[in-house]
């Protein structure tokens, strides 16, 4: 079937020019440049840009694009995976599991000129620079039971910040109940006053997040949740208007709270970056024994 004539013109492009092309995409850089663009790799090759479109569409070659990871090192990954994603999929009775972390260095900006508010057929307009006017850190936990957060802005993140926060945390729970926290390893969270603000209630059990693995503490959700929806786009004028404007975030969240559903398993995770990890060490072999 694939020697029978078809309609349209002939294929000027052979398969072994298709192949070059692939291979000084995946295999090399231009002059003064970190990666190909369609024209530069049209002036290398000849082509047309559509050509070479056609040629990256075919083959899912993206060199505009570019992605960040990090994988962690912690000699005890595996466990604190275990341990955490376990308090997520099955909570302890009589107890309350809370994601805590500090959202630090949040700044207070004004727009140099007034907003250009949406209208028809014209999106909403801002300045690109701004003048600050000075930065609060947010201290919150997150009930993954109900999705509701505790907040409180201080102007600084030391572990004394973090201990009257603790404070706070404790006086709105119930008694009765075990507190679960889940948090990472900061400094500020293991100094010598906040151990022995531990040691001194038995009904607090910390559980550290693997070092590297910020995506693992649920509460870092809800910090994306709050840059998108009021801290990127908003306006604020001192460090008390963007106090306010987050603890209003939080009220209207709390009077209509949902948890965030976590769905993969330990064993799902654990998965995921064995396959991400091999992936890698494949590419990078043929990487090497390439040069």
């Amino acid at each position: 079937m694939y020697d029978e004539p078809r309609p349209g013109a002939p294929r000027k492009i052979g398969d072994e020019a298709i192949a070059d092309t692939i291979r000084l995409t995946l295999e090399t850089l231009p002059e003064g440049a970190t990666h190909w663009s369609l024209r530069s790799m049209a002036r290398r090759t000849n082509y047309a840009p559509s050509t070479i479109h056609r040629i990256w569409q075919a083959f899912s070659l993206k060199p505009h694009r570019t992605e960040t990871f990090k994988l962690s090192t912690d000699p005890l990954f595996v466990d604190k995976v275990r341990d955490i994603v376990g308090l997520y999929m099955a909570p302890p009775e009589r107890a309350m599991v809370l994601c805590v972390d500090e959202k630090s260095q949040i700044q207070a900006l004004d727009r140099t000129q007034p907003l250009l508010p949406m209208r028809p057929g014209q999106i909403e307009r801002r300045s690109h620079d701004y003048t600050r006017h000075g930065t609060t850190s947010l201290f919150a936990a997150l009930d993954i039971a109900t999705g509701k957060i505790i907040g409180k802005c201080y102007p600084r993140h030391r572990s004394t910040e973090f201990r009257k926060f603790l404070d706070r945390i404790e006086d709105a729970v119930p008694s009765d109940l075990d507190i679960h926290i889940v948090m990472d390893n900061y400094a500020t969270h293991k100094t010598q006053v906040i151990r022995d603000w531990f040691a001194k209630r038995p009904r607090w059990h910390v559980h550290f997040t693997p070092t590297s693995a910020s995506w693992i503490n649920q509460v870092e959700r809800f910090f994306a949740m709050l840059t998108e929806k009021q801290i990127q786009r908003g306006v604020h004028r001192s460090t008390t208007e963007l106090e306010t404007a987050i603890h209003t975030f939080i009220d209207a969240r709390n009077s209509d709270a949902k948890p965030f559903k976590w769905t993969k398993s330990a064993d799902d995770i654990l998965a995921s970056i064995r396959r991400f990890c091999l992936a890698t060490n494949q590419i990078m072999e043929t990487s090497e024994s390439g040069h």
